[in-house]
């Protein structure tokens, strides 16, 4: 043994696959190929890494954009996170986590999908690297979990601010933050108070359950009622409508406050354009999911006629069905008559006689929308328990006027004043298509921002500001810390440190001395006694001067709760990928599934 040098053995890492199944060897069959330990934690962290190298250059209010192309040519241009991830085909289970995510982050926040990413991916990571320096995975999920929970309590107990204490600028400056890094940042006073004036205009006030479906901060939400002593209100963005038209400036687009806009047209010239409330009655609408063309008999139906005459009756029937439908919905008192479906010209001659704005191939969702602006609703069928046709109005929306408004290259109905819940319209105006949907989504963020902000009244402040205080605490929290945890716990804290360091690289600066000169700021805040140095938890990142600033008076701020979900969704996804060590992969019939 000892006469055969060294290097004569080769040792090959072999991965461990089972296929073609061999009883009399293993008795076990897996119709497929299998990955176990180390081989799947590191296919697992590449693809995450993977997806958040895609979009990390788009952070920040100096991120880039990026253009996706699909396979029919469409192009979409955009630097948000969960659309970009969304348009992509991934394939890799772990990576589609963080696909999920994303669009997890979207749902219940709106705002902070990249940053999410960004941290989940760097917590894979640092992670991994654990495992290979021998740390088993419970502990780092078990360390994990820790750091989130003493994370979330520092945030609530040291950097949350209330918005009652600050005034009303913070909300338009929430909205701007959230707007710096889209293509509205140009113009973000403008579109910032937009926002903030489209969401307050629905609001409504909030039931027992809304409230206890809310995350209130610090105890029960029964108990943020309680204490408060003041009604809470509920602002729902399924009420503002966005409309989005080609042509003019995107300074010039507007909002309808308590009006509605719908992308639909007078189906005839002879209609009027205008219509108004006559002593002091307001203007009634019908919204109708119903065909008002001539009625045809159903498919399939046979009728034997002996007499060639009554074929002229049943085709005077057809008509006269039809005409007796429209003078109902008319006598209702109906001015407005607005459907899903077609009108023919025999019906469009009824309305034009009685004097009544008329629209066709209305989109149903639009329709839902006004029938709940107005007070109305969407009607499917006229006809009643007897069997007989009738039109209730109860049916009919109110609403103080309509007009038809001419609106780059074709018409829009405008109806103002309607008299049921809060509704708005935003009507965007811009060069082309592309850009139109990117502002489109940009005001979204911008709308679930604030409307976060007025629910839960707590804010947090940016730029890196609450990323870099929690780093320092965790730091100091993992000394107290007895057992293994606290490698996990420092990894933790070393990984929130990605967001202020991407935030940096994307501004062109240099994120090392950045980053290094917020910590030592932060540090000194949390370890001084002087209570002149409180004011330092606040301090973030300025990239446009590449310097360190308040954040919180320079007008850099986003919701708490966006912070806290963000950190609770990039944590649990980090643990949901590392808990994985198997993977296998099932054949079918013509090869791998």
């Amino acid at each position: 043994y000892h006469d055969i040098p060294k290097n004569s053995f080769r040792y090959k890492k072999v991965k461990s696959t089972m296929s073609a199944p061999n009883p009399s060897s293993t008795g076990l069959f897996i119709n497929g190929q299998r990955e176990t330990g180390q081989d799947v934690r590191i296919g697992n962290v590449t693809a995450a890494l993977a997806v958040a190298n895609i979009v990390k250059s788009s952070l920040g209010p100096v991120g880039l954009d990026k253009m996706l192309v699909d396979d029919i040519g469409d192009v979409l241009i955009t630097n948000d996170g969960a659309t970009i991830l969304k348009s992509l085909e991934v394939e890799h289970p772990a990576a589609r986590v963080l696909v999920d995510l994303a669009n997890l982050q979207d749902q219940e926040v709106g705002d902070g999908t990249t940053s999410v990413v960004i941290i989940a991916a760097e917590l894979l990571r640092r992670g991994n690297d654990l495992v290979k320096n021998g740390i088993h995975p419970t502990t780092i999920i078990s360390g994990y979990r820790a750091a989130l929970k003493a994370a979330v309590a520092y945030i609530k107990r040291e950097m949350v601010v209330n918005i009652a204490e600050l005034g009303e600028e913070h909300l338009v400056n929430a909205a701007k933050t959230s707007m710096s890094s889209k293509i509205l940042g140009k113009e973000e006073d403008f579109f910032a108070k937009l926002a903030v004036n489209a969401v307050k205009s629905v609001k409504m006030t909030a039931t027992a359950a809304d409230v206890a479906g809310d995350e209130a901060m610090g105890g029960t939400a029964a108990d943020a009622m309680a204490k408060s002593g003041k009604e809470r209100y509920k602002y729902p963005l399924s009420a503002i409508h966005i409309l989005k038209a080609h042509g003019k400036s995107s300074l010039e687009s507007h909002l309808i406050d308590g009006g509605f806009a719908i992308n639909a047209m007078r189906a005839a010239q002879g209609m009027p354009t205008f219509v108004e409330g006559q002593d002091g009655q307001p203007v009634k609408i019908a919204m109708l999911d119903i065909n008002l063309q001539r009625h045809r008999m159903g498919m399939g139906v046979q009728i034997i006629v002996k007499d060639p005459a009554e074929i002229e009756n049943i085709k005077k029937r057809e008509m006269d069905i039809t005409k007796e439908r429209i003078r109902k919905i008319i006598d209702a008192g109906a001015r407005v008559v607005l459907t899903t479906k077609g009108v023919d010209d025999l019906c469009l001659k009824y309305f034009v006689e009685a004097g009544i704005i008329c629209a066709r191939r209305c989109n149903r969702e639009d329709l839902k929308r006004l029938a709940k602006a107005s007070g109305g609703r969407v009607v499917t069928t006229m006809a009643d328990m007897e069997g007989n046709e009738a039109f209730d109005a109860d049916c009919l929306g109110s609403c103080d006027s309509v007009r038809e408004v001419r609106i780059g290259d074709g018409e829009m109905l405008y109806v103002y004043g309607c008299k049921g819940h809060g509704a708005s319209t935003i009507v965007l105006r811009g060069a082309n298509e592309y850009m139109l949907d990117e502002m489109d989504r940009a005001l979204h963020d911008s709308l679930c921002v604030v409307k976060r902000m007025l629910e839960s009244n707590t804010l947090v402040p940016g730029g890196g500001a609450a990323e870099a205080a929690l780093s320092v605490y965790l730091e100091d929290y993992a000394h107290t810390i007895q057992t293994r945890e606290q490698l996990v716990i420092q990894e933790y804290a070393d990984a929130l440190l990605v967001i202020p360091k991407t935030l940096s690289v994307n501004a062109a600066k240099d994120a090392s001395e950045l980053v290094a000169k917020l910590r030592s700021m932060h540090a000194k805040g949390q370890h001084s006694e002087d209570s002149n140095d409180d004011d330092l938890k606040f301090m973030g990142l300025d990239l446009v001067n590449g310097t360190i600033r308040n954040n919180l008076l320079a007008g850099v701020v986003e919701p708490a709760i966006s912070k806290i979900k963000s950190l609770r969704f990039a944590t649990e996804a980090a643990i949901t990928i590392l808990r994985i060590d198997d993977r296998i992969t099932l054949y079918d019939t013509k090869g791998l599934a």
